[in-house]
């Protein structure tokens, strides 16, 4: 199955590594093609756990670091850009074991890394990251999820919304409020187990693309100091950082989204009969294809500028990482609209892939920050031209 635009891979943005992975990931898709067929049919939450222990199986969690690895974003946005290529919920189950783990890799103490993390990248340990609440969306500085320390251990009461895996995940990352001054000096970040006594899962949320989606409550749930990750005070920092590598890796999936959907219009343009010839001969999809074909270009380029800065460890990837995250999935949304443009009625049929990929793409433009968001953070680096 051809994926990736080669053209960019060859750039000395990537190493030969990522063009063997980019490889492997064609390859793995022709042969999980078959399989996707049967278990697309299973509920979200079902099929969840079989691709997240599927992938831990097969290695695909390495690129996210371990416990003497750092990640490799280069490679992760290869992974979300294939996976999101293939099915939605490749790139779902992927992605959100790989933000779960972060703080870990990156923060967690050397004891919880060898304890937590083996299960965690095989697949076997379900984790999901719990930082939004009811009236909490973007702005994360005001989280009021109370930790109160007892002891050797804190207290955890409040509630978590809109969180991916939250009905299946074995573990919780949540960042709570830890002292009583408001703002983001006063929140740490806790390792808490699905069987801790006072944690639930209290709503499935379904959204307009169907996944693992609910709300968490903590009703007095105990946690050990020991499962703090970091130290008092700096979840949101850690949380914080975290989003901004990862927000060119969203760019990347809705890329993957946006190939799959340019893929198909131009095939089905190239079949599809008129009495003047075929849709390819008109010259307004050729404009819609060629537009498509440039903005697949450009977001490639800057997911791959973005996640090169971050693996070069180089000051003021935030501000690339933040245009990535935008540039790519807007054009995403304009490349699948043309898509089902293109297809006619035949793109608003229920579970075609025009469909399908419209109410896919639609969430990736909220994640990690929504577009308005990216360009307040791009608008901050301009007040600073040093640092990016």
């Amino acid at each position: 199955m051809k994926i990736f635009d080669t053209s960019v891979l060859r750039l000395p943005l990537y190493e030969e590594r990522h063009r063997q992975l980019a490889r492997r990931i064609e390859s793995w898709a022709d042969e999980i093609s078959p399989e996707l067929g049967e278990i697309e049919r299973r509920p979200p939450a079902e099929m969840g756990r079989h691709l997240t222990a599927l992938f831990g199986r097969n290695g695909w969690y390495a690129a996210v670091g371990g416990a003497d690895a750092a990640p490799d974003f280069r490679s992760i946005c290869l992974i979300r850009e294939g996976f999101a290529f293939v099915h939605d919920l490749c790139d779902f189950a992927f992605s959100i074991q790989a933000l779960a783990a972060t703080p870990l890799i990156r923060y967690g103490s050397a004891e919880q890394r060898a304890t937590l993390l083996p299960d965690i990248l095989a697949g076997r340990s379900i984790g999901c990251l719990a930082l939004s609440e009811p009236d909490v969306g973007s702005d994360i500085a005001s989280v009021s999820l109370r930790a109160e320390r007892r002891g050797e251990s804190y207290v955890l009461t409040g509630t978590k919304t809109w969180i991916s895996n939250a009905d299946i995940a074995d573990f919780a990352i949540v960042l709570a409020r830890t002292a009583d001054q408001s703002g983001p000096l006063g929140l740490s970040l806790f390792f808490v187990r699905a069987q801790s006594s006072g944690m639930r899962v209290v709503e499935t949320i379904e959204a307009m693309a169907p996944r693992s989606f609910g709300s968490l409550s903590f009703d007095e749930c105990i946690v050990p100091a020991a499962q703090m990750i970091g130290k008092p005070g700096l979840g949101f920092q850690i949380a914080g950082e975290i989003l901004e590598q990862y927000r060119m890796t969203v760019g990347a999936a809705a890329t993957g989204f946006a190939r799959r959907a340019r893929s198909a219009a131009l095939k089905w343009a190239r079949s599809r009969r008129l009495s003047t010839g075929t849709v390819w001969d008109m010259q307004l999809t050729k404009s819609k294809l060629a537009d498509s074909e440039a903005a697949l270009t450009a977001s490639a380029l800057l997911i791959a500028q973005a996640a090169w800065e971050i693996d070069q460890q180089i000051r003021g990837y935030g501000k690339h990482s933040s245009i990535a995250k935008l540039v790519a999935t807007e054009h995403a949304q304009r490349i699948i609209d043309d898509a089902v443009q293109i297809f006619g009625a035949a793109g608003i049929v229920k579970d075609t892939v025009p469909e399908r990929l419209y109410r896919q793409i639609r969430s990736l433009r909220i994640y990690e920050g929504t577009s308005e968001i990216q360009r307040l953070i791009i608008a901050s680096h301009l007040q600073h031209p040093d640092i990016g």
